[in-house]
């Protein structure tokens, strides 16, 4: 790559085109390229499809037995291009373009490409529950990354190319260059400055063209058009909004849920892993449509029956069949909520397992299922609106998603595109904000970014890394704060403050718990409001309802309760006896944890890039599990003797995680996800793994570029 790249600089100091110009064609590039590989994708799917249950089935007549068989067989075509040819592949693939613009500038290997495309059709050709809009979005942004790279471009340019490509991608797949743009910019990069816009627009309108050129026109589902009925349907919509929040954030916990199972799974190897979890999938594609028979859905709407093809589970693939005739006619509602539940364990076994594809046609999968059930009930119950519950499957789609991925702009439009109807704008953006509002409160992170938050990053508006999540509480609070006692008399407290100078004390009762807080604010107003204030005990005059604060946890999590209530300090207690006094949390520390962040950080982020530049190999991004009687055990950070080329980033202890520094001690289950070149791996690995076990740690959550 390297020589190529030599090559494309020599052409710009040749030509000197200006940057605008040069972005401006590479934006052009980018959305050709994706356009074509969406084409490509697309094409390659349902050849797969058509081959795998269609001219095996018809070779070799085995039945419906084929539906538990091609899911394996794929998958052990798929799990090995995961394992062996780019990890990054494994799973939805946007965190790991997040990831990449976070750590990394935006770069990322080309190989990525190549394995996303060949792994995601075999594993959607084949039945995988999953969509094919995260490997296009991998795809076209690992574009966008070598594009930038081969021009030796500023991080910043880079990101703006990974952007375009993600864009395109959308736009490609949906017909939606406008809900592309969108997803680029809410998800991705979170900048609107004119200058990234321009670009990620013309190539998400290249990729388009180039999709709708080889695809046709057409919207992605043929919808009906729907109307407003009543004013009351709006109250219904929010609900509806609250419900789909709700499945959007069970929707993240099963997934993840199942990935932890399978990530655990330390003796099968990671690329058998898939076949596991495609065997499952099988079995209940194999099981279920004769259950829903004989509870009275007919053959033909269960999917019983031969061929194999034209009876394939609903649950297999992307599933937009069944997404299209819950828009266009109500089904029944035993099928609605029998296929909600079964396309969410399906893609949790197919994707938690390590397969690849996306999560955005299963969430929109299960928002029309949600929504076409919400729809019927209110029809039955309010039978004088006429409603049509096909509308409020497109508005759960579009709410589902918004749960799971926190992104209402994209969902909006996308739905607004795929049905051309303005009318639909109203009852969506009022299930939207909805599920947003819940989803948020019920679980912070997105299903993009709590694959990152697990690796120790915290990402706001879609780019920045939150420094005061990477500084634990007990790093910087005052161990030993200002105590008084809850029978002491006011006199004693005022002089205590006028002694000490603080502006706020811990009270403690006689046996040294903590009851309560008082400060300089609780005397003043004591002694100007009460005449018979010198009467009075501490405990008479202080706050009794604390928030407090956890050694274990970070500072941002610490500070966002103390904004809420605008207090200037906040009690540290332990979790498992909250009236043990540990410390306290001041405005101070808090300046203190910013600048160790920042400077822990920089600190990083150099060695890092120090260690990238080192190898043209590139370096691994490792996740590492202390074993018991491992070298590793026991020992402070600072005093193992570390391969050259191994830096380690953070460190998972119980539920707490932060950025590593020496004087941490490594302690058996502990997690440390470390950047290490590819010669320093196997040595790495053996420092960290039990003498008596010869089977390898856990593999690797994917190379760091």
């Amino acid at each position: 790559m390297r020589r190529w790249s030599r090559r494309f600089s020599f052409l710009l100091d040749r030509y000197q085109p200006s940057e605008g110009t040069l972005l401006l064609i590479l934006s052009i590039i980018i959305g050709l390229v994706t356009g074509f590989a969406a084409v490509l994708f697309i094409k390659l799917i349902d050849w797969i499809t058509e081959f795998s249950f269609g001219d095996i089935p018809t070779a070799i007549d085995w039945g419906r037995w084929w539906i538990i068989l091609i899911p394996v067989i794929g998958s052990l075509i798929s799990g090995p291009i995961i394992a062996f040819f780019a990890s990054e592949a494994k799973g939805h693939g946007v965190p790991e373009v997040m990831q990449a613009l976070v750590l990394n500038g935006g770069r990322i290997r080309p190989r990525v490409a190549v394995a996303k495309i060949a792994a995601s059709s075999v594993c959607i050709g084949t039945g995988g529950s999953a969509g094919r809009e995260g490997p296009i979005v991998q795809v076209g942004s690992t574009f966008g990354s070598t594009m930038g790279q081969l021009f030796r471009m500023s991080d910043r340019r880079i990101s703006n190319l990974v952007a375009c490509g993600a864009a395109a991608g959308i736009a490609a797949t949906f017909n939606a260059p406008i809900a592309g743009v969108a997803f680029a910019i809410e998800v991705l990069v979170g900048d609107l400055t004119i200058s990234v816009i321009s670009n990620v627009v013309i190539s998400a309108v290249t990729a388009a063209v180039v999709s709708q050129a080889f695809l046709g026109s057409d919207p992605a589902f043929a919808i009906p058009t729907y109307s407003l009925n009543s004013p009351w349907e709006i109250l219904f919509y929010a609900i509806l909004g609250l419900l789909t929040g709700a499945m959007g954030v069970l929707f993240i916990k099963v997934l993840y849920g199942a990935e932890d199972i399978f990530d655990n799974w330390e003796k099968a190897p990671m690329w058998i892993r898939p076949a596991v979890g495609a065997l499952l999938l099988g079995l209940v594609g194999f099981i279920y449509p004769p259950i829903l028979v004989k509870l009275g859905i007919s053959p033909e709407l269960a999917h019983w029956g031969l061929p194999v093809i034209e009876n394939l589970p609903h649950i297999f693939g992307a599933g937009f069949d069944t997404i299209e005739a819950a828009l266009t006619g109500p089904l029944p509602w035993l099928l609605l909520i029998s296929l909600l539940f079964l396309k969410l364990l399906a893609t949790s076994l197919t994707l938690g397992s390590g397969n690849s594809g996306g999560v955005f046609a299963p969430a929109l999968f299960m928002g029309a299922m949600l929504g076409g059930l919400f729809g019927l009930g209110v029809d039955m119950l309010f039978p004088s609106i006429a409603l049509n519950p096909g509308a409020y499957a497109l508005a759960g789609m579009a709410g589902v998603f918004v749960g799971a991925a926190r992104a209402p702009l994209t969902a909006i439009l996308i739905a607004f595109e795929m049905s051309n109807d303005y009318k639909v704008i109203l009852p969506l953006m009022a299930v939207t904000i909805f599920s947003l509002v819940i989803a948020h409160r019920m679980f912070p992170e997105s299903i993009y970014t709590l694959k990152l938050a697990r690796r120790g990053l915290r990402l706001r508006f879609g780019r920045d890394v939150d420094v005061l999540d990477g500084v634990l509480v007990s790093e910087v609070m005052t161990k030993n704060p200002p105590t008084v006692y809850e029978n002491d008399d006011i006199p004693e407290l005022e002089h205590f403050f006028l002694a000490t100078h603080h502006h706020g004390a811990m009270v403690l009762d006689d046996q040294g718990r903590l009851v309560g807080i008082v400060t300089l604010q609780d005397l003043e107003r004591c002694l100007t409001g009460n005449e018979n204030c010198r009467d009075l005990k501490v405990k008479d005059i202080m706050t009794k309802s604390l928030l407090v604060a956890y050694p274990d946890e970070t500072i941002g999590d610490a500070l966002h309760r103390m904004a809420v209530r605008d207090i200037g300090r906040m009690p540290v207690v332990d979790r498992n006896e909250p009236t043990r006094l540990l410390g306290a949390v001041r405005r101070t520390d808090i300046t203190r944890a910013y600048q160790r962040g920042i400077l822990r950080r920089e600190m990083l982020a150099e060695r890092s890039s120090n260690l990238r530049a080192s190898r043209s190999g590139g370096a691994e991004f490792l996740e590492l599990r202390v074993e018991k009687g491992a070298p590793v055990e026991g020992k402070k950070v600072k005093e193992l003797s570390l391969p050259d080329g191994v830096l380690f980033t953070t460190r998972f202890h119980g539920n707490e995680h932060h950025l590593i520094h020496g004087d941490d001690v490594l302690e058996p289950g502990d997690i440390i996800l470390a950047l290490a070149e590819p010669d320093a791996v196997d040595q790495l690995k053996a420092m960290f793994r039990s003498p008596t076990r010869e089977l390898p740690l856990k593999p690797e959550v994917g190379p760091f570029e």
